[in-house]
């Protein structure tokens, strides 16, 4: 009852967060004081509760490196004109008859190069509803269209913040991680790309208002050398070069670039770096700014209090009983149902696709490991299931920032095919990838 009542307690406050626009943080921290709490009322003692809370904490440290790599990656892209170069020629490719799929493709290379949804929706993305709205192409479909493409860089980019949680809290190595993620993707992708090629076809552009492209082009040098730090995003870590390795190369080329060929100053730079980029164009500006490993610190903040909880839960073991009801679940309906069901829950409750990947590591993982299934096989099910999921739940802020970033509504996430795609396709085809062989009968 008591562990009831501070989850009832912890959702009120995530709920309350949402309403008044706060962080999720808050929520985070009242509902590691509710758990403390329950550790004391249980018998443990506070000094032991604080050990929990310092060995859970911990196990974040190493995604932290990474997410501040990965937020001086997302400013420098943008000052030294990477991500405008892909949206400039990618829109110059754009024909009448296939712009939707175009808006799926473009933010698909996008994400994967840069890794982050919301920075690719709120760059090309938002440059692609510009011109939806403008010739007169159904929003929430160009929307929809935009949101798919840039999930697949949560899934299965180097540089995401998403797959790095995911396979750090699964125990599971990233480079097999990526590896299968790539794998099971690839049959969500053609589904979405002959849904949006058939959508392409019902759905033409009458024209194409290009007024930003000319500020891009006043703003940037788009010669060849601003595609090498993405080049190297992509190239290098199929040559087994470490991913911090591969990110700290692109921002290092980013940062050249920048320098010697857009005639940015290193003091700008390295604002940058720690503080985001801002466009000088005013037509830019709101497209283009952002980034920086201060755009980074709340997600820092967010699994730095989800892993101490990690750390209670297992020191006291009060999930123990949770993880014997899904053990009984997972015995009726597998280990992938049972992750959606988890999943669907702690999304839909936390609102949170880090809180969602934390908590289906924490309450799935000894199910996991007393089946007999593999570190990466978890990592891969929570890849293929909240990393997607939680961009379908309206309220959650995985759905809530794309959209408003969009300015649509939760409308537009019924056309988001390969949100829906991924996990279905994976749900009916995992057997390909975990084959795990029938249990031999015991002899008598």
């Amino acid at each position: 009852m008591d562990l009831l009542i501070s989850f009832l307690i912890f959702t009120g406050s995530v709920v309350t967060c949402l309403v008044w626009k706060e962080s999720l943080c808050w929520a985070l921290l009242v509902g590691l004081v509710g758990f403390f709490s329950v550790g004391l009322r249980r018998g443990f003692a506070a000094k032991e509760l604080l050990r929990m809370v310092i060995a859970g904490g911990k196990t974040s440290f190493v995604v932290f490196r990474v997410l501040f790599l990965i937020g001086c990656l997302t400013a420098l892209w943008r000052a030294s004109g990477t991500i405008s170069v892909f949206v400039y020629y990618g829109i110059k490719l754009i024909s009448p008859r296939i712009f939707i799929l175009i808006a799926f493709l473009l933010p698909m290379l996008l994400a994967y190069a840069l890794g982050t949804s919301f920075g690719v929706t709120g760059t090309a993305g938002v440059m692609l509803m510009i011109l939806a709205r403008s010739g007169g192409v159904n929003e929430y479909i160009a929307a929809g269209a935009i949101i798919s493409g840039a999930y697949f860089g949560d899934m299965c980019s180097p540089a995401s913040s998403a797959a790095v949680l995911a396979s750090t809290v699964s125990g599971a190595d990233h480079r097999s991680f990526l590896k299968l993620m790539l794998k099971t993707s690839v049959i969500p992708v053609l589904v979405s790309l002959a849904a949006f090629g058939l959508l392409s076809l019902q759905t033409s552009i009458r024209s194409v208002d290009t007024g930003f492209l000319s500020a891009i082009e006043h703003s940037f040098r788009l010669s060849w050398p601003t595609v090498l730090p993405a080049l190297l995003m992509l190239a290098l870590p199929w040559f087994k070069i470490g991913f911090t390795i591969s990110i700290a190369a692109s921002a290092a080329c980013a940062f050249a670039v920048a320098a010697l060929v857009q005639g940015q100053s290193v003091s700008a730079l390295f604002y940058a770096c720690f503080l985001g980029y801002t466009a000088q164009s005013e037509t830019l500006r709101g497209i283009l700014s952002g980034g920086g490993a201060k755009s980074m610190l709340e997600v820092m903040f967010i699994i730095l209090l989800a892993s101490t909880y990690s750390g209670i839960f297992e020191g006291t073991g009060m999930l123990v009983p949770v993880q014997k009801r899904i053990g009984e679940m997972t015995d009726k309906i597998g280990l992938f149902p049972a992750q959606i069901v988890v999943t669907c829950l702690s999304a839909g409750v936390f609102c949170s696709q880090t809180m969602g990947i934390v908590l289906s590591a924490q309450l799935l993982g000894k199910v996991y490991e007393k089946k007999g299934s593999s570190k990466e096989e978890l990592a891969v099910d929570i890849g293929n299931s909240i990393i997607t999921i939680a961009g379908l739940i309206p309220w959650s802020i995985a759905a809530t920032v794309p959209l408003s970033m969009l300015g649509v509504g939760p409308k537009a996430l019924l056309f988001s095919i390969f949100l829906y795609a991924v996990p279905l396709c994976y749900l009916f085809s995992k057997n390909i990838w975990f084959h795990r062989p029938p249990p031999v009968p015991e002899q008598i």
